[in-house]
């Protein structure tokens, strides 16, 4: 599950980008609107830690852009505004819940451990292309009838190809999602698990989903 930090305050930022790492969870940072708003263009974030005082764009503009475009990733807001006019303008403009600092990190990781069960309540669309299917409430991937058992990382990297279904992906966004680290460290990876994944979900199946573009990526579409 993965969380997207968005403080420019360092301390605060490491401080609950480690509290949550410990946790289990996945975590993205940035520093800046402009920056959030690039990550969240090309990845999906369980929830988004978003402060309100950031540098240039305000984390209450991301969250009403956010809102605008019916983008409903759950966001707990970060701030030092306690006034109750300031909760009230969070909330109205779409804000899932409201954290003033400073905080402690239990009370934090309370507060988003149930906005994500409120999230886990509501129906969880299916992905799906041609006759691959994965469900994200059952990780449960079929194809053609078929139920194909995955890895942990197996079934990150499907479901991130299932995300951008018919876009081509590099291979530096395919490392940064699915394992969140610089490409130049994981140089091999893709290639390696993109393999694992073929032997699984295409060698079986007539028709092969998983497309190479040479030089640029991979593809998940119908067609060669």
């Amino acid at each position: 599950m993965s969380i997207l930090i968005v403080e420019d305050e360092l301390r605060v930022r490491a401080f609950i980008s480690r509290g949550l790492t410990e946790e289990g969870f996945r975590v993205r940072e940035c520093v800046d609107g402009a920056h959030a708003q690039e990550l969240m263009r090309h990845e999906r974030f369980a929830l988004i830690i978003l402060d309100w005082m950031l540098p240039g764009m305000s984390g209450l503009d991301v969250l009403r852009a956010l809102r605008a475009k019916q983008d409903m990733t759950p966001i707990l807001m970060l701030t030092a505004k306690d006034a109750v006019a300031d909760r009230i303008s969070a909330l109205n403009a779409g804000a899932d819940d409201y954290l003033i600092k400073p905080f402690a990190f239990d009370e934090l990781l309370a507060r988003l451990r149930a906005i994500l069960r409120r999230v886990d309540n509501r129906a969880t669309p299916l992905l799906s292309h041609a006759d691959l299917t994965l469900d994200p409430s059952t990780r449960k991937v079929v194809r053609a009838g078929v139920e194909i058992p995955l890895t942990a990382r197996e079934y990150a990297l499907l479901q991130f190809l299932l995300e951008h279904a018919g876009e081509v992906v590099s291979r530096t966004r395919i490392v940064q999602a699915v394992w969140e680290h610089d490409f130049e460290t994981f140089s091999n990876v893709v290639e390696v698990y993109i393999r694992y994944l073929r032997a699984k979900v295409d060698t079986p199946f007539p028709t092969k989903l998983i497309h190479t573009v040479r030089g640029v990526g991979y593809v998940l579409r119908s067609r060669a």
